[in-house]
């Protein structure tokens, strides 16, 4: 069954969920949204996104150095506490992480941490090519959110599709794990290293 962007988010704005667990929530209930919710509560997703405000003071620096030793990533992944931290589940996705950030060199980690004067930057440059166009403003506004998301995909660690994945983003890595384990976690800090860059 498809299901409609709207539904999908609307759901994700009831439940804070991840896109992708709204999405096959959602499939999974016939687009019914009550079902679709409870299915998300069994998951642990809702719970994973009410945790995201719990400081995590635990975790690990994880390190990665490509096979041609050009490119280097050092990653702070944070956690609620080191039992969590010392799991074969939370190195893996410290390794996923930094497998995608040697991939596609993301400049913050999420859209929150885009600076102002930038993303004032880019809708200047998008309007700039709407400008002779005859749309409606608000066909015009919307053009420019849709090439506004894009660039957070392109740019944002937490927005960017997995690299080796179907589709998921990294923010759903975070969230599924999140769920699994109960607690929250967060990628608090990253640095990427690149010979001739």
């Amino acid at each position: 069954m498809e299901v409609s962007i709207e539904k999908i988010k609307a759901l994700r704005s009831s439940t804070g969920a991840g896109i992708l667990d709204c999405k096959s929530a959602l499939e999974e209930a016939g687009g019914d949204i009550d079902k679709a919710i409870e299915i998300l509560r069994k998951k642990g997703a809702i719970k994973a996104a009410k945790r995201a405000d719990r400081v995590t003071p635990e975790g690990i620096v994880y390190s990665y150095i490509h096979h041609n030793e050009k490119i280097g990533v050092l990653l702070l992944l944070g956690c609620e506490t080191d039992f969590v931290a010392r799991t074969e589940e939370f190195h893996e996705l410290a390794k996923k992480i930094c497998f995608q950030i040697a991939s596609m060199n993301p400049q913050w980690i999420s859209k929150e941490d885009v600076p102002e004067d930038i993303i004032n930057k880019e809708k200047e440059i998008y309007l700039e090519e709407l400008k002779d166009s005859n749309k409606p403003e608000n066909i015009k506004e919307q053009i420019i959110e849709n090439k506004l998301g894009k660039f957070y995909e392109d740019n944002c660690l937490l927005e960017q599709v997995y690299v080796f994945g179907e589709g998921e983003k990294i923010k759903d890595l975070v969230t599924e794990l999140a769920a699994k384990v109960g607690e929250n976690i967060t990628v608090a800090k990253f640095a990427r290293f690149a010979v001739g860059e």
